[in-house]
């Protein structure tokens, strides 16, 4: 019987414990709920707003951006704005949380928020890509787009976090920053010396004519044979006439 009482008493704690916790939520939640509305009210922009009460109040990052996205959600980007300006550290988590709402685009959200802070344009990227796999080399492009002046070190990080995914990464920095395809070549050769056909195919079929002597060059220099170069990028559509210097 004693034991019976004691199951009891436990579970009555624990209910009433959970009834407490939802209470101080909620109570939070109102809270926040109010003074979003009331400096709306005072007309100070919803940029202000945010950075402001997250200043004051840093723990409570989700449930802010959450509520402000429920009153405001055209204002999602400056909203995210907000939460940076107050939380910079924090870029990948607020965009992760962006993501999770489907607010916006992933290649939208990861542009405003690598522009606003592109010191951690890398964590931004990788966020977006495991919230977003199947649009990695348009995540890519974006992120080199917005902050290219790292973007060798994002390329290689990127390329160790994703290897299986070497062509959608290589094919999103040449369409970023196409001048610069004997360079993304040449990278991506250190880093893959044994894929240098697919390497080839891949920079040849993610830019213009113009560029597949350069692709060739490049990889040849970076120890590719040169008739496997050749053969690599006529396979990838490139007019035989392009490549006549090396033929």
């Amino acid at each position: 019987m004693m034991k019976y009482v004691f199951i009891l008493s436990l579970m009555s704690c624990i209910s009433v414990g959970s009834f407490a916790k939802d209470d101080v939520s909620n109570k939070q939640e109102m809270f926040l709920t109010q003074l979003i509305n009331q400096q709306t009210k005072q007309q100070i922009s919803i940029r202000r707003s945010i950075s402001s009460i997250l200043t004051r109040f840093p723990e409570q990052v989700d449930k802010v951006l959450n509520i402000s996205l429920r009153l405001h959600p055209t204002e999602y980007k400056q909203i995210m704005l907000g939460a940076l300006d107050a939380e910079p550290v924090h870029a990948s988590n607020i965009i992760e949380l962006f993501l999770k709402n489907n607010i916006a685009s992933s290649t939208e959200l990861v542009a405003i928020v690598v522009e606003a802070e592109p010191a951690y344009a890398q964590e931004i990227l990788n966020t977006a890509a495991l919230h977003d796999p199947d649009n990695l080399e348009s995540i890519v492009r974006v992120t080199i787009q917005t902050e290219s002046i790292h973007s060798k070190a994002i390329l290689s990080n990127t390329m160790a976090n994703f290897p299986d995914r070497m062509v959608d990464i290589l094919s999103g920095l040449i369409q970023a920053i196409p001048e610069k395809v004997s360079k993304w070549v040449s990278y991506t050769f250190e880093l893959f010396p044994d894929s240098g056909e697919q390497i080839v195919t891949t920079a040849v079929s993610s830019t213009n004519e113009s560029h597949n002597q350069a692709i060739v060059n490049a990889a040849v220099n970076a120890g590719l044979d040169k008739d496997l170069a050749f053969s690599a990028a006529v396979e990838a559509g490139a007019p035989v006439e392009s490549l006549s210097a090396k033929n």
